[in-house]
């Protein structure tokens, strides 16, 4: 089952279910689904973009969080965290950090990479490697640390 196909039965699932918030968080998902199916030409997206753009969703629905919670708005805040958690719940399983180490360590290894100069080629590696499994930011952290002796 495709993740629209998915999307589209949890949609009705929300609305037989009477889920306000999760009905809002699965449209927003559908309607950049149908947005980026379009933009491509009007075919299907591949699982790489899907991955993409739910990790898209989640990161600003998580900022948004941030920015009411800063506001002393946490009602509208909770209402974005819910949606991310939503969103987040279509993504791969996500590597944790003690997982991703030693994979950033052999793209180190590989890369030759020697310092914090290298942090680019690394980066570009890594990301390539783990995208869709785990948040660049994590990676970016790591990175720095392995780098910096």
């Amino acid at each position: 089952m495709s993740l629209t196909d998915k999307i589209n039965e949890d949609i009705k699932k929300a609305m037989l279910a009477r889920e306000k918030e999760k009905l809002e968080a699965l449209r927003a998902v559908k309607s950049a689904l149908l947005l980026a199916m379009t933009s491509e030409g009007g075919g299907e997206i591949t699982e790489e973009v899907e991955v993409k753009l739910l990790q898209k969703l989640v990161k600003q629905r998580r900022e948004t969080a941030e920015i009411y919670s800063g506001q002393q708005r946490n009602d509208l805040a909770e209402t974005e965290l819910f949606q991310a958690d939503i969103i987040a719940s279509y993504l791969p399983k996500q590597l944790e950090r003690e997982d991703i180490i030693p994979l950033i360590k052999a793209i180190i290894l590989d890369s030759g990479a020697t310092g914090i100069r290298d942090m680019g080629k690394v980066m570009a590696a890594a990301s390539q490697q783990l995208a869709g499994k785990a948040d660049n930011k994590m990676i970016a952290g790591i990175v720095k640390e392995l780098l910096n002796p």
